[in-house]
C-alpha cells in the first residue's frame, strides 16, 4: 500500500498569527507584528529588518535607553527555535518569563536568559563558562562550545516545560544545557547566582519572550515557537 504523503499546513488563528504545523511564526523576515519594545506599544528604529533578518543596531545619538524587544503574547510551556549571529565582541540574549509590571525596568529583571556572546572577544566569556554563548546565564554552563565563527549563523532551540519541571538548550544540533524549572533545584541555582536578591527574577511561569538590547549589534531570523 502506498503511504499517504503528509503536507505542511499553514493557517491564520484568531489573532491573524501565522501557524505552520503547530509552529507559531514569531518572525518570518517581513513582519514585526508579534513584537514590541518592553513596556511600550511600538518598536524604535533600533530594530530593523535587513533581508530576511531582524537586526538590532545600537543607536548612536541618544542617552542609554533600553530597547529590549518582547512578544505581544505570553507563553508558559514551549519550544522556541531561532537563528542568531552576533557582532565581534558582542553580547545579547534570549529571555522567557518576562513580566511588564510597572516596577520592572527591563526584561532582564524577571526573565531568565540564554546567552548570546562572542566567546572569544567579549569579557563576559572570561568570567566563567556559565556566561558564554548558550549558557543559562550565570547558572548553567554549556557542556561544550559549539558556536560558529563570528559572522556565521547559529541555530538555537530553547525548551521550557514547567509541567515536567525541566528546560534545555540545543545549539547547532547539540544539546549543550539542561536545567530544572520551578522546583527546589531551580531555587538553589538562583540562590547562588547574581540574581539571588532580585525581586521577581524567574518568578513568572507565564511571561513574554524577549530579545536583548545589550548595546551590541545582533541578528535574528527564523523565529518560531510551539506551545507544549
Amino acid at each position: 500500500m502506498q503511504e499517504k504523503k503528509q503536507t505542511s499546513k499553514t493557517v491564520l488563528n484568531d489573532e491573524a498569527e501565522i501557524v505552520v504545523d503547530d509552529w507559531q511564526i514569531l518572525f518570518n523576515g517581513t513582519s514585526l507584528d508579534q513584537w514590541k519594545e518592553f513596556k511600550t506599544d511600538g518598536i524604535s528604529d533600533a530594530w530593523r529588518i535587513e533581508g530576511d533578518a531582524l537586526v538590532y543596531m545600537p543607536p548612536e545619538d541618544e542617552e542609554h535607553k533600553n530597547h529590549d524587544l518582547v512578544t505581544r503574547q505570553e507563553f508558559t510551556n514551549f519550544v522556541l527555535t531561532l537563528d542568531w549571529k552576533i557582532s565581534e565582541a558582542g553580547n545579547s540574549g534570549v529571555f522567557w518569563g518576562i513580566s511588564e509590571d510597572e516596577k520592572f525596568g527591563t526584561g532582564y529583571q524577571t526573565g531568565p536568559e540564554i546567552q548570546i556572546l562572542d566567546n572569544h572577544k567579549h569579557p563576559d566569556a572570561m568570567v566563567g563558562t556559565n556566561r558564554q554563548a548558550g549558557a543559562l546565564y550565570d547558572m548553567v554552563s554549556p557542556s561544550k562550545d559549539v558556536t560558529k565563527p563570528i559572522g556565521e549563523w547559529n541555530t538555537m532551540t530553547i525548551s521550557v516545560n514547567h509541567k515536567e519541571q525541566k528546560g534545555s538548550v540545543i545549539l547547532n544540533g547539540i544539546e549543550t544545557v539542561s536545567f530544572p524549572l520551578a522546583n527546589e533545584e531551580w531555587n538553589a541555582m538562583v540562590a547562588t547566582s547574581k540574581f539571588a536578591e532580585w525581586d521577581g527574577f524567574g518568578d513568572y511561569t507565564t511571561g513574554k519572550i524577549g530579545l536583548q538590547d545589550h548595546d551590541n549589534k545582533v541578528w535574528f531570523r527564523n523565529i518560531k515557537i510551539k506551545q507544549l
